[in-house]
């Protein structure tokens, strides 16, 4: 996505990477909604609320919900100029981040069991970088999903960044196939957001 200012960056994010990210989140619906157990609808990222600046990202979201993801904990597929994120994310908008936020502490050591080393934890989706796994102690971690439970505008994601010389991103079948075990290793956070 090199095109420069928010129209020329709208038309190639919706000439080229839109229709991909509808065909991607079509493909891995019905994945999602097996490995969930209950019905996943996908959501392509419109930025209809952009009038100045131009989005740097763009994603497909699943949720539960058929009318949207943003107020509901979902996984997602995107693009920033810097990687490939498939994660899990619960954003401000989502009324309900205290359940997860609750459940996570609770079960500390599982969740440090269940996400591996090289998974990248963000406390802001609207930035790129994230800290791996490893590298978070439990203290962070547990200060993080505190903030989650207490502050209105606190956000959390999990999941992996694919730079863009990955070869999965190269093999239509194996990103699928990545894309199946990444949601299957980030859905007891998925169980812990959603109470099942």
């Amino acid at each position: 996505m090199e095109a420069e200012g928010l129209e020329g960056r709208m038309k190639a994010i919706i000439g080229t990477v839109r229709p991909k990210l509808e065909a991607l989140g079509a493909e891995l619906a019905p994945m999602l909604s097996r490995l969930c157990g209950e019905e996943m609808t996908a959501h392509v990222a419109k930025h209809a609320r952009r009038s100045v600046n131009p989005p740097a990202d763009t994603w497909v979201a699943w949720s539960s919900n058929p009318r949207g993801y943003k107020m509901h904990p979902h996984f997602q597929v995107g693009i920033w100029p810097t990687h490939v994120f498939l994660q899990f994310a619960i954003i401000y908008e989502c009324p309900d981040k205290t359940v997860f936020a609750e459940n996570a502490l609770r079960e500390l050591a599982s969740v440090r069991r269940a996400v591996p080393d090289g998974y990248v934890w963000s406390k802001d989706h609207m930035v790129p970088e994230g800290t791996p796994h490893g590298r978070l102690t439990d203290e962070e971690l547990s200060d993080w999903l505190r903030r989650l439970k207490t502050v209105k505008a606190a956000e959390i994601t999990c999941g992996i960044h694919l730079p863009p010389d990955n070869p999965v991103l190269k093999d239509g079948e194996a990103f699928l196939r990545k894309a199946e075990e990444t949601f299957a290793v980030l859905l007891p956070l998925y169980r812990m957001a959603s109470g099942t």
